[in-house]
């Protein structure tokens, strides 16, 4: 595991300068105490880290699951919400143990990419407030629409016209290094490439405040990162919450634990997936184990106080383009928690939020580059409108939301393919008053194919010659059979020949397609 060390040291800093103001933000948004979203991204990187079969994953509070949380903590209460959690993973392990990891390969590639593609736009529009100082929403609220009544493009709009002068001021700093470090200091040597560029920005984002302040172009301490409500950070560590079991069978608690597992297991999966596309080891998780992983990190971090884990894309993919190799970097970004919170809170909290929306502006740029949507666009309309259809639909909704949408939108197209496919006609030759026409039926075909085959049969012109071909046909649905049946009866009508052919030989006008098909050997296979 700690073969690549050099290059999993600088990766696991990256992901835990991402994952800091992260961990705070989602548990601002999920309505908990700071110091939970800690708990789990701590949970997620040692824990899971160490169970898990993904070599880059990274796991930690997951926005997906904000709304969720909010309103279980709203009605049950944090300490018996902790219960809730504890029993989501004990449901999770069961996921993995019944070998439902299998439920994430059913999701077409499009849909996976519209979803990295609309989470790298929501980070950059979320960060943009930051950026320009405008700090009131938590950060990782990645929901369109926010309790306040804003919307992402308002608050963006109201940012830009009141800009606070030092933020920006650093923001654009730490934008610009990030980009020259990245395309051109990197390939200068191997101090640049150990030395990352997110870490350099944080390092001159603390000069920066330490050095303006008191002047125009300093920084205030609604802009920096804080580590708890009232910036006491006195025996934070120590502040574990343990969860209330007294409504723990309750069918409140018992449905808020199963939606948890679910939505974690399923996010956890969708994650999987994506990530392991962007391994350039193309490495393949297996997804019963990332369950059984997953299920003990929500047991251990419901047990001392933390929100619910899932693999998060954001710090996978940042764990990724920053070199990481092994799931060495996902644990000691965990142990760098522990150390950043227990050693350097004071340190940490004079680190300036709009650094570390330019650290995110980056990692979002490189989930949805414009590569991506013309590389989506050239696949066709099939790859192109699922995938847009989940990236809007995350954007302007949530993620759950828009993957659903995207998954719908993708089995519709299938369905219709499937409608288009069943068959395939042409004629015999190149006269088209020759009247003959081989319709060659395909390998397995259903009711839903009902259609397509019922429209090119009724299209057939008088007196003219059908040849069925049934020899690839494995499997012909009921519903098929009966079509073929009635245009019998008015094949005749309009005299037009059937010639069926099959594995059993050929037919002329089969008086019964029912019978016909009903005693028709079946195909041994080896």
């Amino acid at each position: 595991m700690f073969k690549y060390l050099k290059n999993d040291l600088p990766a696991s800093i990256v992901v835990f300068f991402v994952a800091l103001p992260l961990c705070l933000g989602i548990a601002l948004a999920s309505g908990a105490p700071l110091f939970s979203g800690l708990i789990a991204g701590i949970v997620g990187g040692i824990v899971v880290g160490a169970l898990s079969g993904s070599s880059v994953g990274v796991s930690g509070p997951a926005a997906g699951l904000a709304a969720i949380v909010l309103v279980a903590i709203d009605q049950l209460g944090f300490k018996v919400f902790l219960s809730a959690v504890v029993i989501g993973g004990v449901i999770q392990i069961l996921f993995g143990v019944a070998r439902l990891g299998i439920i994430g390969y059913y999701f077409p590639s499009s849909v996976i990419r519209g979803m990295l593609t609309g989470i790298g736009i929501i980070i950059i529009l979320k960060q943009i407030p930051h950026f320009l100082g405008d700090d009131d929403d938590p950060e990782g609220d990645f929901a369109f629409f926010q309790v306040d009544g804003e919307n992402t493009f308002s608050e963006i709009l109201n940012a830009i016209g009141d800009p606070s002068l030092g933020p920006t001021i650093i923001g654009l700093i730490s934008l610009a290094l990030l980009i020259l470090w990245s395309n051109v200091l990197s390939k200068k040597g191997k101090f640049f490439e150990l030395v990352q560029g997110p870490l350099v920005v944080v390092v001159v984002g603390i000069i920066y405040y330490v050095f303006t302040q008191g002047t125009d172009y300093g920084i205030t301490e609604a802009h920096l990162v804080s580590l708890s409500e009232d910036r006491n950070t006195e025996g934070l560590l120590t502040n574990f919450v343990t969860p209330d079991w007294s409504q723990a069978f309750t069918a409140p608690v018992l449905i808020t634990a199963f939606t948890i597992a679910l939505v974690a297991s399923l996010e956890t999966l969708l994650c999987v997936e994506a990530t392991d596309k962007l391994d350039p080891a193309k490495r393949v998780t297996p997804t019963n184990r990332e369950l059984l992983a997953q299920g003990a990190g929500n047991i251990v971090s419901g047990f001392i106080g933390g929100l619910p884990i899932t693999q998060v894309i954001v710090r996978s993919s940042a764990n990724i383009q920053s070199g990481g190799k092994t799931k060495a970097s996902a644990i000691i970004h965990g142990f760098l928690l522990i150390a950043s919170v227990a050693a350097i809170p004071f340190l940490l909290q004079k680190i300036p939020l709009s650094v570390l929306a330019a650290v995110l502006f980056i990692v979002g740029y490189k989930l949805a580059k414009p590569s991506t949507f013309k590389a989506m666009y050239d696949g066709g309309w099939t790859q192109f409108v699922p995938f847009m259809v989940t990236v809007v639909g995350i954007v302007m909704l949530d993620l759950l939301k828009g993957l659903a949408l995207g998954l719908v939108v993708g089995i519709v197209i299938v369905l219709y393919k499937s409608y288009k496919n069943s068959h395939f006609l042409h004629k015999e030759n190149d006269d088209p008053t020759d009247g003959k026409v081989k319709m060659t039926l395909a390998e397995e075909v259903t009711f839903f194919n009902k259609g397509a085959i019922l429209k090119e049969l009724d299209g057939l012109p008088e007196n003219s010659f059908l040849e069925l071909d049934v020899r690839k046909t494995r499997y012909l649905d009921p519903d098929i059979i009966e079509i073929l049946e009635d245009f019998a009866f008015k094949a005749k009508q309009r005299n037009i020949n059937i010639k069926l052919v099959s594995e059993r030989g050929i037919v002329e006008n089969p008086p019964s397609y029912i019978e016909f098909f009903r005693f028709r050997p079946k195909k041994e296979t080896a």
